[in-house]
C-alpha cells in the first residue's frame, strides 16, 4: 500500500505565484541562478539558491547559506508573499507544454515506505549532494521542493482528478518563460481527498522519476528528527517528505545525450572501423540533426556528418540493465574504445538533455567536444522495470520534463 497524506501546504499568494515560481535547484548553476531571479525579489530561488544573496566568493555549501535560505523562507512568509493553509489537504497540480499534459496529486509520502522499498529508487546517490539537501531541509524546517514520482495508471484516480478540476476553479494559472503552464487546484472537498488517500492505499509502489537525492537527504532529516524525539508517534511532520505524483501514462521522458572530448587517440577512420568491430552497424546519414527513431539506434555526430549506429543482435541483452541503450553504448563503444570507464567522473564526457535539443551535439562538437552521441529516449517502462527489479539505471540515463515548479508548495516538518 502507498500512504500519501494530506498536508497544510506553504504555498504562494495566488498573485504572485508567477512571480514567486522558479526552476529546481539542482537545474542551473550559480551564475544561472544569480541571472534568473535579477530584479525578482519574490522569486524562490532566493530560498532553495540562497548563495545568490551572499557574496559570490562565499562557499555554496557554508552554514551561512542554509541560515540565508532559512531567513528568506521565514521572511516571504512573515511578508505574505508564501501562506500556509491552515486545513490538512491534497492538491492537484496539471503542467502543459507542447502536446503533453501531465496531472498529479500534491501530498506527503512516507519515509517509512521509502526505507522499505514501497518507494522504489532507479538511481544511486551521491552524498555530497545528499548532504546539501539534508542541510538545506534540515535548516529550514522544511521540504523546500517536491520528489517527482511516478505510479501505473489508476482509472479511478484519473475519473476523479478529472471531474473536481472540471467542476472547481484553480488557485492560479501562470505560464513560465519556458513555455510551461503550471495549473493548481486545492482539493477543499473533504469527501474527495479522503477518497484519493484510500485509492492510494491499493497502489503496490510509488516509483521516483526524478530527485532521487531530494527523497534520500528528506528521508534522513526524518530519521535524525526521530533520534532527538526518541519518543515519536510516527505522525509527525518529519514522518513524511512532499511528492507530487503523476500517472506513468502521461509522463515524457527525452533522451540524455553523450558528447566526448577526444578519440582516445585514434583517427576518425580508426575510430569507426573500432566501432564497426565491436558490433555496431555503421551508416552515414546525409541529413542534419539525426535523432534515433527505434531502441538500439544510435547518433553519432563525427567530423561534420551524422551516422546511424545500429546495434547487431549480439551485443544484445535481455537484462533490464545491458538491455538498455545507456548501457550498450556505454559497455560496447564508450569504455572499450574511448577509454571511458567511469562516466560519473571521467572529465572527458559530458551530458546533454533532449530538450536542448540535436542541434546542441553539433554546437558542442564545433567548440569543445569531437564526437556525439544521441539516444533513443528510456521509455517509462523500462523505468519501471528497472525499480521492480531493485536494480539501478547507469547513470544520466532519464531526463524528464517539464520540470516541477519550485516555490508552489513546501512542506514544513
Amino acid at each position: 500500500m502507498a500512504i500519501v497524506r494530506p498536508f497544510c501546504a506553504i504555498r504562494p499568494e495566488p498573485t504572485l505565484a508567477s512571480k514567486v515560481i522558479s526552476l529546481p535547484y539542482d537545474v542551473m548553476n550559480r551564475s544561472e541562478a544569480t541571472e534568473m531571479a535579477s530584479g525578482n525579489p519574490f522569486s524562490f530561488l532566493h530560498i532553495c539558491r540562497s548563495e545568490i544573496d551572499l557574496p559570490a566568493q562565499q562557499n555554496q555549501y557554508d552554514d551561512t547559506v542554509y541560515q540565508k535560505a532559512k531567513q528568506n523562507l521565514e521572511r516571504f512568509i512573515q511578508e505574505g508573499v508564501l501562506i500556509q493553509d491552515t486545513v490538512p489537504t491534497l492538491y492537484i497540480y496539471r503542467q502543459h507544454m507542447g502536446g503533453n499534459t501531465q496531472t498529479g496529486i500534491v501530498g506527503c509520502v512516507s519515509i517509512d515506505e521509502y526505507i522499505n522499498n514501497v518507494i522504489k529508487k532507479h538511481e544511486h546517490t551521491r552524498e555530497e549532494k545528499e548532504l546539501d539537501r539534508i542541510q538545506h531541509f534540515d535548516v529550514c524546517n522544511a521540504n523546500t521542493e517536491p520528489v517527482f514520482l511516478t505510479m501505473r495508471a489508476n482509472d479511478e484516480l484519473d475519473r476523479l482528478m478529472n471531474g473536481y478540476t472540471e467542476g472547481t476553479n484553480p488557485e492560479f494559472s501562470i505560464t513560465t518563460s519556458d513555455d510551461v503552464t503550471h495549473i493548481f487546484w486545492v482539493v477543499s472537498d473533504i469527501a474527495v481527498r479522503d477518497r484519493i488517500v484510500e485509492i492510494f492505499k491499493s497502489v503496490p509502489a510509488l516509483y521516483i522519476a526524478d530527485g532521487h537525492h531530494r527523497s534520500a537527504s528528506a528521508c534522513k532529516v526524518g530519521l535524525k528528527r526521530r533520534k532527538t524525539h526518541p519518543e515519536y508517534s510516527g505522525e509527525e511532520e518529519f514522518n513524511y517528505f512532499m511528492a507530487v505524483i503523476f500517472q506513468d501514462k502521461d509522463l515524457h521522458i527525452y533522451d540524455y545525450n553523450r558528447v566526448v572530448r577526444d578519440l582516445n587517440g585514434l583517427t576518425s577512420q580508426q575510430f569507426i572501423q573500432a566501432v564497426k568491430e565491436a558490433g555496431f552497424v555503421v551508416d552515414p546519414i546525409s541529413d542534419d540533426n539525426f535523432k534515433p527513431q527505434s531502441k538500439h539506434t544510435f547518433g553519432m555526430y563525427l567530423d561534420g556528418t551524422w551516422y546511424e549506429l545500429t546495434a547487431q543482435k549480439d551485443i544484445l541483452s535481455d537484462d533490464p540493465i545491458e538491455g538498455l541503450d545507456v548501457s550498450i553504448l556505454q559497455t560496447h563503444l564508450l569504455e572499450p574504445i574511448l577509454g571511458i570507464e567511469n562516466p560519473r567522473t571521467d572529465k572527458r564526457i559530458d551530458f546533454v538533455g533532449g530538450i536542448r535539443g540535436i542541434s546542441e551535439l553539433e554546437r558542442r562538437c564545433s567548440m569543445d567536444m569531437k564526437v556525439a552521441f544521441a539516444l533513443y529516449p528510456v521509455t517509462i517502462a523500462d523505468l519501471l522495470t528497472v525499480a521492480d527489479n531493485d536494480m539501478v539505471m547507469p547513470p544520466k540515463s532519464t531526463w524528464f520534463e517539464p520540470k516541477l515548479g519550485s516555490g508552489l508548495f513546501v512542506h514544513r516538518l
